[in-house]
């Protein structure tokens, strides 16, 4: 499995990015998808996460009612759209899938997610 995370940039508070993320080497559609982030000094921590069905999602509170996340299993990718940005939302982004795709979406341990993109830099000003 391989992840590539992309579309992260230098914005002002308040501003809107969509980052997207692309998998490749399994049947994508059959596996949920999480994003999470990690912030210079801390550790990893959860964002949000799409079970297979595109239907199902989960969102820490930090972000719930700002992001969302979709994904279009005929493309193979998976988005956030992250609105309303704060100097608190600076971090690195990732995205990761689990060692099977019976892993429940609901998990918000980085531990529990077995494969993990390179990460896209979002940095927000204030």
């Amino acid at each position: 499995v391989q992840l590539q995370a992309s579309g992260g940039g230098l914005v002002q508070a308040g501003a809107s990015l969509r980052l997207s993320c692309k998998f490749s080497g399994r049947t994508f559609s059959m596996y949920p998808i999480a994003w999470f982030r990690q912030a210079p000094g801390k550790e990893r921590e959860f964002v949000a996460a799409v079970r297979y069905n595109a239907i199902n999602t989960h969102y820490a509170d930090s972000v719930k009612g700002r992001f969302t996340i979709s994904r279009d299993n005929a493309e193979d990718m998976v988005y956030l759209q992250m609105n309303d940005l704060r100097p608190g939302d600076t971090a690195i982004y990732y995205c990761a899938a689990p060692s099977s795709s019976d892993v429940n979406y609901r998990r918000t341990n980085a531990d529990e997610w077995r494969y993990w993109g390179r990460g896209t830099l979002v940095t927000v000003s204030s």
